[in-house]
C-alpha cells in the first residue's frame, strides 16, 4: 500500500498524537510502576516493563510521521501493534493472570480502548493518503 503525500496532514497528526500519548504513558509506567503497582493491582515488573517498551514505539511513532512521505507500510505494521495492545489489554483482564482492582480494570480497559482508538484514527488517515495519492 502507498503511503500518501506529504501535504495530507490527518496521517500524521494522528501518529503524531498517539506518539505523544504513548510516550507519555511510558514514561509513567516505567518512572511510577512502583506506586501504580498497588493502586492498581497489577505487577510493577509488568508495569515496568510495558513503560519501556512504549518510549522507544513513541520514538518510532514520531519518525514515522516526521519522513517527508509517511510510510504506508510502516503504518500498517504500528497500526497492527496497536490493534494487537489493545486486544492484549483485554485478554490480560480476562485472563486471570493478574488480580487489578477495580480502578486497575478502569485503567487496563480505558488505555486498551484510547490504543484502538489511535489504530482507528490512523487507519482512517492511512486510507485518505491512499485516496490523495
Amino acid at each position: 500500500m502507498h503511503a500518501g503525500t506529504s501535504s495530507d496532514t490527518a496521517l500524521r497528526r494522528a501518529l503524531l498524537l498517539d506518539a505523544a500519548a504513548t510516550v507519555a504513558m511510558g514514561l509513567l509506567l516505567a518512572v511510577a510502576a512502583g506506586s501504580l503497582a498497588g493502586l492498581l493491582g497489577l505487577p510493577a515488573g509488568l508495569l515496568r516493563w510495558a513503560g519501556l517498551f512504549l518510549v522507544p514505539f513513541a520514538a518510532v511513532l514520531a519518525l514515522v510521521a516526521k519522513r517527508p512521505t509517511v510510510s504506508g507500510r510502516a503504518t500498517v505494521i504500528l497500526i497492527a501493534c496497536n490493534v494487537l495492545w489493545a486486544v492484549d489489554s483485554f485478554v490480560l483482564l480476562a485472563s486471570g493472570w493478574v488480580a487489578p482492582t477495580a480502578l486497575g480494570v478502569a485503567f487496563v480497559a480505558a488505555q486498551g480502548l484510547a490504543v484502538a482508538a489511535f489504530a482507528a484514527l490512523e487507519y482512517a488517515g492511512l486510507r485518505r493518503a491512499a485516496a490523495l495519492a
